[in-house]
């Protein structure tokens, strides 16, 4: 399984629902947020060497952490060296060698924002209750669809205390789950761990674990259509 875990607007907080969501899927996490880079890692060859050639995908996956991750660079110049074109055989092989993969997108509706959703069998979108969000992650899911990404579920992040599920499920068309704004995340996150490793009984764990579960569904949905 590779899933997309994307949003048209950054600072949504992709990259901690990517984070959490491997770990609840036991899948490797990628990120392919070739400019932004946001997973932690340690020293080491990334998917800036993986698309210049330098590196095999497989070999560059770090399994010394809580979640499995191929990180990526955060220099620009060794973003302009990959060949993003090679993005999608680099995740299919970390696919076929691990089972599982979620990858993290960049923000926007670029080429390299496209390439993770062209190699990926369905898309969880990542949004905020702002109205600019909301349009940003309808423009997301349109991208989506055009490259067969079918959308699983939706993560409304950083949820208040009411949030807009039912209407934001109505823009989007697919199951909303609502995270709440927990700085026990944002923590965990820097050091490269999932809430469930360090607050398993917290809200926020329950909610990633539910998104998780709509996500399973919805792929296995999917994989059962001839």
């Amino acid at each position: 399984m590779i899933l997309a875990v994307a949003g048209g607007k950054g600072g949504v907080g992709k990259s901690t629902v990517a984070l959490n969501l491997a770990g609840e899927l036991d899948a490797v996490v990628v990120d392919a947020d070739l400019a932004m880079a946001d997973l932690a890692a340690r020293r080491g060859p990334d998917l800036h060497d993986v698309l210049a050639g330098r590196a095999d995908p497989v070999e560059t996956v770090r399994e010394d952490g809580a979640v499995d991750l191929l990180p990526c660079g955060r220099t620009l110049a060794g973003a302009r060296a990959g060949d993003v074109t090679e993005l999608v055989a680099a995740v299919e092989a970390v696919a076929d060698a691990y089972g599982r993969v979620v990858v993290d997108c960049p923000a926007g509706m670029a080429a390299d924002a496209g390439m993770p959703l062209l190699a990926a069998e369905a898309a969880v979108l990542v949004t905020s209750a702002r109205e600019f969000a909301l349009a940003d992650a309808v423009r997301t899911r349109e991208l989506a669809r055009e490259l067969d990404a079918g959308l699983a579920a939706v993560a409304l992040n950083r949820a208040g205390d009411r949030p807009p599920t039912g209407p934001v499920r109505r823009a989007l068309g697919a199951p909303v789950v609502a995270v709440p704004d927990d700085d026990r995340v944002r923590r965990a996150g820097r050091h490269g761990s999932p809430v469930a490793a360090v607050a398993p009984e917290s809200s926020a764990a329950r909610r990633f674990a539910a998104l998780a579960e709509e996500t399973r569904l919805a792929t296995e949905a999917r994989s059962s259509v001839p």
